[in-house]
């Protein structure tokens, strides 16, 4: 940019030769036309520089998961993060374990970050009650900075208001994929195990009502069975023995063709190990994961392979084959929590850096593949099933299923197109 101001000055005193009087006139007027043409061919240059400049700068990017304890994927890929860009660029930090009745602290959890005058992008997985009220705040102070929700507890029309950008899992691409997988497979029968309290919530119970309406479509059978909250009195230990003791009896009552999907985390433990050992499909979890479930059904120790997706996913397969379920048991091949903390910091680095655009699905897949080498992923914008409006800054997202076996393979869900009429089913 310097070199383009010089010679326009250069340029400039020329002229003011000329206005005194030289010699040789057309030849000098012939060299300030040459002039001014090469500092048009040098003024973009100078520009691309100058932002290549500012795409160096060194900002940096906050990241707010759970604990190691409560949500350990969503925290390996904060870390993965922060080993790529360096701990003076990338600050981590954690919400409190009972952030329901920490309300107050995990709002300043993530407002304190903040107050950090280089940082320009906020993001926390999972965005657990207290993450749009921080946001408000936030943005009340520092509108500069983007603030960034994965996986939101709070409702995505709510979070969406104070939030620059959202991504969710994708409930509704879902809830007719894990159904049409199932049917691909062999399925005659899918049976969608939960409790009142998840039910309640509206992303939860849309997916069910969008399952039983493929299962129609498809003609399946559709079955909703009841198991215990692990928040309840039964705690996670009842739950779980619930579910080892009902399985045997589901799969005598449903038959062997019949798929199962659990909405709580501790029920699915309990749930791949007596498929695993009485027979039926597990097309996935809610939050699917290699590590979701699947090394405690298996008794794997996966402490070699932390962090290594591709090993962890090579070792469970290995062990599902030798347990007899080629083919019947798949999975994300890289952790969705994992990914989402690495991606969307991936993808607010993109934003700054002039790369990427915050609201395109197309760059927001790009940046989650960084971390998920080799699966692909694909979503869309929330549509408010009352309204049928779209959301602008609120997106589902959801990689492709993986079937494990001898071979493993995908299935190609991020490439199969999802009926319209699905996305305001309710």
């Amino acid at each position: 940019m310097k070199k383009y101001v010089s010679m326009l000055l250069a340029a400039a005193m020329t002229m003011s030769l000329v206005a005194c009087g030289s010699s040789d006139t057309g030849a000098t007027i012939q060299q300030v036309e040459q002039v001014k043409e090469e500092a048009k061919e040098e003024a973009p240059a100078a520009e691309s520089a100058a932002a290549e400049e500012v795409a160096e700068e060194n900002f940096h990017i906050g990241i707010v998961t759970g604990s190691v304890s409560q949500s350990e994927d969503d925290r390996r890929g904060a870390e993965a993060f922060q080993a790529k860009y360096g701990e003076d660029r990338v600050k981590l930090a954690i919400y409190p374990d009972n952030f329901t009745e920490e309300l107050e602290t995990t709002v300043q959890t993530i407002v304190n970050l903040s107050d950090d005058p280089d940082m320009k992008a906020i993001i926390v997985n999972q965005a657990v009650p207290g993450t749009t009220e921080a946001f408000r705040k936030i943005k009340e102070r520092r509108p500069d900075i983007l603030c960034i929700a994965g996986e939101s507890h709070e409702d995505l029309p709510e979070i969406g208001s104070a939030a620059d950008l959202v991504c969710n899992n994708d409930f509704v691409a879902r809830g007719y994929l894990m159904i049409k997988t199932a049917h691909d497979l062999g399925c005659d029968t899918f049976v969608h195990i939960s409790f009142p309290r998840h039910m309640s919530y509206e992303t939860m119970s849309r997916r069910v009502a969008i399952m039983q309406e493929t299962c129609k479509d498809l003609g399946m059978k559709f079955v909703l069975e009841t198991a215990p909250d692990p928040t309840s009195d039964v705690g996670v230990s009842g739950a779980q023995a619930y579910i080892l003791e009902k399985v045997p009896e589901w799969v005598k009552k449903y038959g062997e063709k019949a798929a199962y999907f659990c909405t709580n985390d501790a029920h699915t433990e309990p749930l791949l190990k007596q498929l695993l050992e009485y027979g039926g499909y597990f097309i996935e979890a809610d939050l699917p994961s290699p590590t979701m479930g699947y090394p405690g059904a298996l008794g794997l120790d996966l402490t070699a392979e932390a962090g290594d997706y591709e090993k962890i996913l090579a070792k469970v397969e290995k062990a599902v084959v030798e347990k007899g379920g080629a083919g019947r048991f798949g999975t994300w091949a890289f952790s969705y929590g994992y990914t989402v903390s690495a991606g969307l910091a991936q993808h607010a680095v993109n934003v700054i850096n002039g790369e990427s655009e915050l609201t395109d699905m197309d760059d927001i897949a790009k940046a989650y593949e960084v971390f998920s080498p080799g699966a692909s992923w694909n979503g869309s914008s929330y549509t408010n099933a009352e309204t049928g409006v779209k959301s602008d800054n609120t997106y589902l997202v959801y990689q492709d299923t993986y079937i494990m076996g001898d071979p493993g393979k995908y299935v190609g869900a991020t490439s199969v197109e999802v009926p319209e009429k699905y996305f305001t089913v309710k």
